[in-house]
């Protein structure tokens, strides 16, 4: 009982100040749900508020939430008396500002969960026709990460010391185990970021993300590999290879011991740890995919340093379907809550999409190429093609474009010459007389940019 009338006088300070407070209500009221509120007519009552407050954009009084109500046709004459009672009987006592935030963000999680928790238990005992079983470890996710926002923004001018220390502040990077994208990146990618690598069929996506999720594993970080278009052990079998260097082919032939010694070699070089998921093409979306970073966190006590997803063009959107919308609008949304998640988890996404049909048969690759949306390179932080030709294959080596660059200047090094081993899934870096003929094209462009970027000729034949 004394919980309850704790409880109780909460909703009534919640609800009170919803009247009277504007700052209050402005910080908090986004975050309030009418569901959240354990009496009926508690919860009619902020269903009026907020209405008034969302169409006239002020605080409503006491006298236009009564004549509301009076006005509705849904109202028993008992629920109209206690309705009139309860407005009756906020006050405009004005509590603490931080303690009535502070209380309020911990009721709100507190109903959340306790609503989260009747919905599971609902879905469970088949009670609820539109929801799995599966849905409840994203319903938990979504109400334990019930949080409010109180900062405003950066004040440009109070703020300057803040800002300078910042930019004396070494920022985390994620760094390659390849000197040239070192260097376009300034020694890596940040956190809270969207990659993207565009490439055509059989090019080299899966390759690139492979390895360069197996480099981050070696330097000691926890790597999350997301794949929707092989299986889980295909990935696992492409990063073997990587990282024991050796063929693909030459796996399956290994003995046993020899295979658990290059693991424990392993296991004993690094500390981080690496999984794989796989989901059906088209079937998962990043609420899926925060579900399943929550589920490994409580499982595993495992948090990811960097997510890859294996590959854009192939997840779900979270709020579209894709036969009601777009493709340039669908595409864009993927990559939106893709980045939303980098921000939320605060860690790098890599990710990679198709070219389109023109792209696929050009000679070169630009950010009119990407297939499907030209939303997706508007939304991603760092984006690079992946080319190659025949007499590229013959020399083991692969060409590499910037498309996009939010780290560093993006006409310095826009094209260079990367080693690719595929029977090992291993890129590399080349002798500096592979980068000659790129190089000297890039200055002369340079001194005159923008122009055309038309390589070097003997790259004419590309496919992608």
């Amino acid at each position: 009982m004394v919980q309850q009338s704790l409880s109780d006088r909460i909703e009534t300070t919640i609800l009170s100040n919803l009247f009277h407070n504007e700052d209050f209500t402005r910080k908090a009221m986004p975050f309030i749900e009418s569901d959240y509120f354990t009496n009926s007519d508690e919860s009619i009552l902020f269903g009026e508020i907020e209405k008034f407050v969302e169409n006239y954009k002020n605080l409503p009084t006491k006298d236009t939430i009564l004549i509301e109500l009076n006005s509705r046709k849904d109202l028993t004459e008992e629920q109209l008396k206690n309705l009139k009672l309860l407005v009756a009987g906020t006050n405009d006592d004005k509590a603490d500002l931080q303690w009535l935030l502070d209380s309020t963000e911990k009721w709100c999680k507190d109903r959340a969960v306790h609503n989260a928790v009747l919905s599971g238990i609902k879905i469970l005992d088949n009670k609820d026709q539109k929801r799995t079983p599966e849905a409840i470890p994203g319903i938990l996710s979504d109400a334990l990460a019930v949080s409010f926002d109180n900062h405003i923004g950066h004040d440009y001018l109070q703020d300057a010391e803040k800002r300078f220390d910042w930019y004396h502040t070494k920022e985390k990077r994620f760094k390659f185990d390849l000197d040239y994208f070192n260097r376009i990146t300034k020694g890596g990618v940040p956190s809270k970021t969207l990659n993207i690598a565009l490439a055509g069929t059989g090019v080299g996506k899966s390759l690139f993300m492979c390895h360069v999720a197996s480099s981050f594993l070696t330097q000691g970080k926890n790597v999350l590999y997301i794949t929707l278009e092989m299986a889980e052990e295909r990935i696992a079998e492409r990063i073997d290879a990587n990282l024991f260097d050796i063929p693909m082919e030459d796996i399956r032939d290994m003995p046993k011991q020899l295979y658990d010694t290059k693991v424990d070699k392993l296991n004993a070089k690094t500390k981080g740890q690496l999984i794989i998921k796989e989901y059906p093409t088209a079937s998962a979306h990043s609420g899926h995919f925060r579900a399943l970073m929550n589920e490994l966190s409580l499982k595993k006590s495992f948090k990811p340093d960097v997510v890859f997803i294996d590959y854009l063009n192939i997840c779900a959107s979270a709020r579209f379907k894709g036969g009601n919308i777009s493709s340039y609008f669908y595409v864009k949304a993927i990559a939106e809550e893709l980045r939303g998640l980098a921000v939320e988890f605060d860690m790098p996404i890599f990710s990679a999409t198709q070219t389109t049909r023109t792209g696929f048969v050009s000679t070169d690759i630009g950010l009119e190429d990407t297939s499907e949306s030209f939303g997706l390179p508007a939304t991603a932080d760092f984006m690079f093609a992946l080319m190659s030709n025949e007499e590229l294959e013959a020399l083991g080596q692969m060409k590499v474009k910037q498309l996009k660059n939010r780290y560093n200047d993006p006409s310095m090094n826009r094209a260079f010459i990367v080693g690719v081993d595929r029977a090992k899934m291993r890129l590399y870096d080349v002798e500096n007389n592979a980068q000659n003929i790129v190089d000297a094209n890039q200055t002369k462009q340079n001194e005159n940019y923008p122009k055309p970027e038309d390589a070097y000729s003997k790259f004419s034949d590309f496919k992608i």
